[in-house]
Formats: C-alpha cells, sequence, structure tokens
C-alpha cells in the first residue's frame, strides 16, 4: 500500500510538474499590433482584414489568439508605445525603428528587434506655394508638416535630402521648418490653404491626394535622392520575440502571405486597403498607387545601412550596427539584404 500511494504520489507530481511547465512555456494569446494610414502599412492591413495571423497561429498550434489593432503615425508615437508595454509588434519608419534600436542597447526590457522589411515606396514634398521649385526656396516663413520631428521616417529623409542639397553639414537646415501633424490633417491643411502649413513630406495615397489639387506641385521625390530603398519595417520588443518564438513565426508567415495576395491581387487589394484605411478614394485610384513601380512589399531589408551611415554622422545614433542584420531576427540575417 506505501509503495502504491508513493508511486501515485510520484505521478501526481511529474503530472504537475508538466502543466506547470506547458504554463510556463505558453505563448501569449493576445497580441497588440499596429501600423499607420498610408499605402506603405497595406500588408499589416491585409494581415488584419483577411485575419492572416489568427490563421497562422492555429497552424502551428497556437490555438485561438486575439489581436488588438491600434493605428499609429510617427515613429516617436510608435516608439513611446513600444516602451511603454502597449505594443507588442508594429509597422514604423525605418529610421524611427533604428533610433530605438540604438537608444535601447544593453536594457534588456527595451530592446527591440526588426522582424522584417515592410514597404518601399517614395515620399514626395508637395507645397501649395506656387515661389517654391527645390529645396532652396523655402523660407522662414515656410512650414513643413511630417508625422514625427527628427526621428519620423519623413523627417530623416528630408535631411538627407537637404544634406544632398546644402552640404552634409547643413543637414537639418531645414529641421526649424518641421511642424509635427499627423498625415491626414496635413492634407487637409495642404489643401485648404489657410494655414501656416505650405509643404508635406508624406507617402502614398496622401502624395496623390495632394496632387490632385491644381495649386499644389511637387518639389523633391525621395527615390530621385535615395533609390528605392525600404522606408518602413516591422519590429517587437527582443524579450516579446524571445518568450513568443511560434507566434513571431507566425507573424512572419502572415505577412509573406499578405504580400502574395497583393502582388497576384491588386483590385482586391486595392479594396482591402480602403475598406480597413476608411481613407476616402476610388479602387481605380489605390490601384494606380500600387501599379508605382516604385511602391513593392518584401520583407528583405533594401538600403537601411544608408540610414544607418547619416544618423551616425548627424550623431542621432548613440550605436550604430555595423551590419543590417544586427538589428534583426536571426532567421532574417542569413539574407541578402543590404
Amino acid at each position: 500500500m506505501k509503495r502504491r500511494a508513493f508511486s501515485k504520489l510520484v505521478a501526481a507530481g511529474a503530472l504537475a510538474l508538466s502543466t506547470f511547465m506547458n504554463v510556463a512555456h505558453a505563448e501569449a494569446s493576445t497580441v497588440r499590433i499596429s501600423h499607420g494610414y498610408g499605402i506603405l502599412y497595406l500588408p499589416l492591413m491585409v494581415i488584419r482584414d483577411q485575419q492572416l495571423l489568427e490563421k497562422q497561429a492555429k497552424k502551428m498550434g497556437l490555438g485561438d489568439i486575439k489581436i488588438n489593432w491600434l493605428t499609429l503615425d510617427g515613429g516617436n508615437v510608435i516608439n513611446d508605445a513600444m516602451l511603454a508595454g502597449n505594443l507588442d509588434i508594429a509597422g514604423t519608419g525605418a529610421p524611427g525603428f533604428i533610433t530605438l534600436w540604438s537608444k535601447a542597447q544593453g536594457i534588456p526590457r527595451s530592446e527591440v528587434i526588426g522582424l522584417g522589411a515592410l514597404s518601399t515606396s517614395s515620399l514626395w514634398l508637395n507645397t501649395n506655394n506656387p515661389n517654391i521649385k527645390s529645396l532652396k526656396d523655402f523660407t522662414s516663413k515656410d512650414k513643413i508638416a511630417i508625422p514625427g520631428i527628427k526621428t519620423s521616417l519623413s523627417a530623416v529623409v528630408l535631411q538627407m535630402a537637404v544634406a544632398k542639397t546644402f552640404g552634409a553639414e547643413n543637414y537639418a537646415k531645414l529641421d526649424p521648418l518641421t511642424v509635427s501633424l499627423g498625415h491626414p490633417e496635413a492634407v487637409g491643411s495642404l489643401m485648404s490653404g489657410k494655414t501656416e502649413i505650405t509643404a508635406h513630406f508624406t507617402s502614398p495615397p496622401f502624395s496623390y491626394q495632394e496632387l490632385k489639387n491644381p495649386k499644389i506641385t511637387r518639389v523633391l521625390n525621395s527615390s530621385d535622392v535615395l533609390g528605392n530603398i525600404t522606408l518602413d519595417v516591422v519590429f517587437a520588443l527582443k524579450q516579446f520575440t524571445e518568450n513568443n518564438p511560434k507566434l513571431v513565426q507566425a507573424f512572419m508567415a502572415a505577412q509573406e502571405e499578405a504580400n502574395a495576395y497583393i502582388e497576384k491581387d491588386r483590385h482586391g487589394a486595392a479594396e482591402t486597403f480602403i475598406r480597413v484605411s476608411k481613407i476616402k478614394l476610388t479602387v481605380d485610384e489605390v490601384e494606380k498607387m500600387l501599379a508605382d513601380p516604385d511602391v513593392q512589399f518584401h520583407t528583405t531589408p533594401n538600403g537601411l545601412m544608408q540610414y544607418v551611415l547619416f544618423m551616425d554622422k548627424a550623431g542621432t545614433i548613440k550605436t550604430r550596427p555595423a551590419k543590417w542584420s544586427d538589428m534583426f531576427v536571426p532567421s532574417v540575417r542569413g539574407r541578402q539584404g543590404s
């Protein structure tokens, strides 16, 4: 009897230990993901609309998961939300991600890591001031709307363009003219012509919307300055990726599925964008934007070291990665990125 009781006790202990280990290694059942407003975030909108992450999570044996989607614009806002513990995965401009990656090195709970590239396109600097034909024509009376000062995608790309125009040492020459304003609000301000905003540095669809107004002209196309490089990436807290390896794998598979869908069904992707973004556009208008050769959706980063070298020289990052792959999860590092 004693031996039988001892055996039952051992079995019960083993079951309890097994249950504890399963709980201890359980991955998150709720994920908080953010995307912005524009075409650059289309893969995330497709994931959201078609519930692709939920689908991939089930395939990997994670069961039913819940996704809380947020819409956030501007690198500063996104970085603050991530560090505050209000986000798990986010799409953001490459410079904002690089800034946070550099800043958080050596701080375990704040370290971030890239999951892959998200998209690329061209940013257009549009103006309602007929006297502005180039960057050299801006005066102290002009104001340039961008979604975040200093570290947003638009802010850094503008600095890079200014450096090429006025010399590397003058990269911040137009910084005093920049105003932090979300893309949708900036479109309204620029097109009304009744505010201090005389220019807006933005991506599709906002860039296209503005140029439909005959009083607005384009001053700069970022692709002419930087080439067709990655503009947005997807990233997460490093601790989140370590605690949820299968969930991260499911997300990356969902992103690849979304990219394949966009390439295969441009019409359906355009409908998805309108449905999720709630921006008032026609399907034909969005399809035209997606047909632009500058608009691409790939998960392999391209040209990120251009930002790194510029930001390091400008002194806006304190830790410089030796190569682009240092900033990304191991499964991405073997790719032929840059």
